[in-house]
């Protein structure tokens, strides 16, 4: 039986516990944090350090200016860590975890969840087989409406607090396993009805290593249906709706996720002829727990991680570029 310790028992942490308690071959060794005021179901231990002592591997689900530094400790303790993403609040600070952690040579993975959902395996499976042609184009849209709770915690108004950390960086991650690398942004954002630090709209273009080009449109003040979170069902929290959230253009054909639907047409591109329309089915799945399991095999020594700690880094360059290029005005190169 794999002893998995959480630091962090909020919103985050407390989903990762259940996960646990859905999971097979693994357990809760107990919990650490400083702001824990009620009585909880795990063992709550008093330090970082204690907690690492106690698990073959622990999860960060802190607030991000903390990921660097406890993911510094945990390594020096020979301890396995998922990072909850980001990696880190800056790619300079996950550049040296990520250094760290090949050094001591201890497994460090991203919590990036998406990449363990049947549907994205699926579309990753369609667009490297070639289905869709020569893939030229993406787009991404992420509106996901936030009660005004939300941010009644001050720290959820700061610049790196966001939705292009909290919400944007999954999108990015998931779009980069899905066509290569992105090496190079163009972006504006506004913040026209909070009016706080933290961003509320951001518009954005992407250029990828291959030469395809795409978008991302992302507000948390825009109410609308297109997002994963409340597309994909993997989260009951959310209610599911009918809409995509990514399209994947190609010279053959197109794909639209979730909802796995596939356009073709016979005989190839022709722009007066119709289209056919395949959807491929699949089960809604419970992508946090099969991210605990694969964390399992990996401290066991069965399994590479997923989604590493270079996955996750590259997410956060991107991120910190379109932040500069909206900035700035300028396309910006990433990394």
């Amino acid at each position: 039986m794999i002893r998995i310790g959480v630091a962090g028992v909020g919103l985050i942490g407390r989903q990762h516990l259940d996960a646990i308690a859905r999971a097979r071959g693994v357990t809760v060794s107990a919990v650490f944090d400083p702001a824990l005021t009620d009585d909880v179901a795990w063992p709550v231990v008093g330090s970082l350090s204690e907690l690492a002592a106690q698990s073959d591997g622990v999860i960060l689900a802190v607030p991000n200016h903390l990921h660097a530094p406890m993911a510094l400790t945990l390594i020096d303790a020979d301890c396995p860590v998922l990072v909850e993403k980001p990696l880190t609040g800056t790619a300079a600070e996950g550049a040296s975890v990520v250094k760290a952690a090949d050094r001591a040579g201890v497994p460090i993975l991203v919590g990036h969840h998406r990449r363990y959902n049947p549907l994205v395996a699926k579309a990753h499976e369609i667009v490297v087989s070639g289905t869709l042609g020569q893939v030229t184009t993406v787009q991404g849209t992420c509106w996901l409406p936030k009660p005004d709770s939300y941010y009644a915690q001050a720290w959820r108004q700061g610049a790196g607090a966001g939705p292009l950390f909290i919400n944007l960086i999954h999108d990015i991650d998931l779009l980069m396993y899905l066509c290569g690398p992105i090496s190079h942004v163009q972006a504006m954002q506004s913040n026209l009805v909070r009016g706080a630090e933290a961003e509320e709209v951001t518009v954005a273009t992407l250029r990828f290593a291959s030469g395809v080009l795409g978008t991302v449109n992302l507000s948390d003040v825009a109410l609308g249906p297109w997002s994963w979170e409340l597309t994909a069902g993997e989260n009951p929290a959310y209610p599911k709706t009918d809409q995509s959230s990514y399209l994947i253009g190609g010279t053959k054909g197109s794909l639209s996720l979730p909802n796995l639907s596939l356009w073709t047409q016979d005989g190839g591109p022709d722009w007066w002829a119709p289209m056919d329309q395949t959807r491929v089915p699949l089960p809604l799945s419970d992508p946090l727990k099969t991210q605990i399991e694969h964390f399992a095999d990996v401290i066991r020594g069965k399994a590479e991680p997923i989604v590493s700690g270079a996955d996750g880094l590259r997410a956060v360059q991107v991120i910190e570029a379109i932040k500069t290029a909206a900035g700035s005005g300028q396309m910006v190169a990433v990394g």
